[in-house]
């Protein structure tokens, strides 16, 4: 059985100031055709996962272009172009096939093109015919279109939020996609709309429970597979929304009827969860008049991990005018401020502006006089479902009590060793700030006596209400 992979993936904030070129997916993650490195990498899961299954599947499996990029503002027209026909020409090369095998994001918008991912399944089933069977793995912060629905067999999202299962679901759409190419079985979906957007958490109650019922539904009573689109809040498209994807095995009324019952709880999830976080300030207040240290605060408004530059020094200006001692705060992306803090060296003190350097969305640059504490060239972190997430050069630098990770890659705050590979004792810190959203949480949940979301000013706003939409329904966003 002859398989193709490959993978185009980004999640674009329609709202960032960083538009997403080609240069973003060569920095982030780009491999051509046969090229892709004896490790998992981000979005890669389904070429991964029939690298695993080869042998046992008997699959012949030929592997095409490999390109992700740093979620950021709209993808260029010429990237975009260049590099679906790039992967459409590699997708020709490596006919015949019975099973196409893509890792994609599902909200990747680019100059020209708001609905990518259905463009891009729209070509391959154009190239393979009818009769090939066309798998991909989403993102759950996905625009599900019905373009992506109708030119795939099967798509499936991530489950959880972190990410920590993209391996695990990338099996899971090798071993369906196989088994529809043997007719062993013959998936068909529905959709269901929630008509709202919403952040959901899955660590916890109301979405664990959720989630723990929909994967026990599969494999059952018709069911092939479910999965729950989240939806991306800051991309103004028009398919922005909350839904809910079920394939059931041949009968379309049971793939409805689940849907509608299945959607319907998640549109009441949606309703019952608040996901606005607190002030930077009282974030603050809360984690310093915490008994137990250290307390997390997740600066989710700079994540990069969203379009964010992951330059703001909202958090950081506040935590040094209010001289907070034992702070640590990261990672903040300054390649300049990262360059001056090697020139100068370990141990120096040296004047130095920080951060602010995007545009308003990251607030004034921070002056002041700091200590580079610690160096590391290439520094990296553990990344989604451990993958490494590569930071470039880094600096550890100190403003009094306040301790900074500069890095020159930007990135979001994956997990503690982007702290703990400077030698920094996290027991020993009253307050830890790591600019993301959730996908922190697998790591920092480990040693937080506490976590804080905080929701300051930046990119990824929680007040939808402030964001100049005007192809997203007014329901969904209205409703957040």
């Amino acid at each position: 059985m002859r398989v193709f992979s490959a993978t185009l993936a980004t999640e674009t904030n329609t709202f960032a100031p960083l538009p997403t070129g080609l240069a973003a997916f060569r920095d982030r993650g780009y491999f051509p055709a046969g090229e892709h490195p004896d490790e998992p990498q981000l979005f890669t899961g389904p070429l991964w996962a029939a690298r695993l299954r080869a042998q046992a599947l008997g699959l012949t499996l030929i592997e095409g272009m490999v390109a992700s990029a740093m979620p950021a503002g709209i993808t260029t027209r010429a990237a975009h172009e260049a590099l679906r026909t790039e992967l459409l020409s590699d997708l020709r090369a490596a006919m015949p096939l019975d099973i196409v095998l893509l890792g994609l994001h599902g909200a990747m918008v680019a100059d020209g093109c708001d609905d990518c991912e259905g463009d891009l399944l729209a070509r391959v089933r154009e190239i393979v015919g009818p009769d090939v069977v066309i798998g991909a793995e989403l993102d759950p912060h996905t625009h599900l279109t019905d373009a992506m629905v109708r030119h795939a067999d099967l798509l499936l999202a991530f489950r959880e939020y972190p990410h920590t299962d993209a391996i695990e679901r990338g099996l899971e759409l090798v071993d369906l996609c196989v088994a529809t190419a043997r007719r062993e079985i013959r998936p068909v979906a529905a959709v269901f709309d929630c008509e709202t957007i919403r952040v959901i958490r899955t660590p916890v109650e109301p979405a664990r429970g959720f989630v723990d019922r929909c994967r026990a539904l599969e494999g059952h009573d018709g069911i092939v597979s479910i999965s729950a689109i989240h939806g991306f809040p800051w991309g103004d498209v028009a398919d922005l929304g909350t839904k809910l994807i079920v394939y059931a095995d041949g009968d379309a009324a049971i793939a409805r009827s689940t849907a509608d019952r299945l959607g319907t709880e998640l549109r009441a999830l949606c309703d019952a969860t608040r996901t606005r976080g607190l002030s930077i300030d009282l974030a603050i207040d809360e984690a310093i008049a915490s008994p137990a240290f250290p307390v997390v605060i997740a600066d989710g408004a700079d994540n990069a991990g969203g379009g964010a530059p992951s330059d703001a020094t909202f958090m950081l200006r506040r935590l040094v005018e209010r001289a907070i001692d034992r702070a640590i705060i990261g990672p903040l992306w300054d390649p300049i401020a990262v360059a001056l803090a090697f020139d100068a060296g370990e141990g120096a003190m040296l004047p130095l502006r920080i951060g602010g350097k995007i545009g308003p969305v990251s607030g004034a640059p921070l002056d002041a006089v700091v200590k580079v504490v610690a160096l590391r060239r290439d520094a990296a972190m553990t990344g989604l479902s451990g993958t490494r997430e590569p930071m470039g050069d880094a600096a550890l630098v100190a403003i009094g009590g306040v301790e900074v990770v500069l890095n020159s890659r930007r990135t979001q705050g994956f997990s503690t060793d982007m702290f703990t590979q400077f030698g920094v004792d996290l027991a020993q810190r009253r307050v830890v700030v790591t600019k993301s959203s959730q996908h922190f949480f697998e790591s920092f949940s480990k040693v937080a006596a506490r976590v804080i979301y905080a929701d300051g000013p930046g990119t990824l706003t929680s007040d939808l209400t402030t964001l100049p939409y005007v192809k997203a329904r007014r329901v969904v966003v209205e409703s957040f």
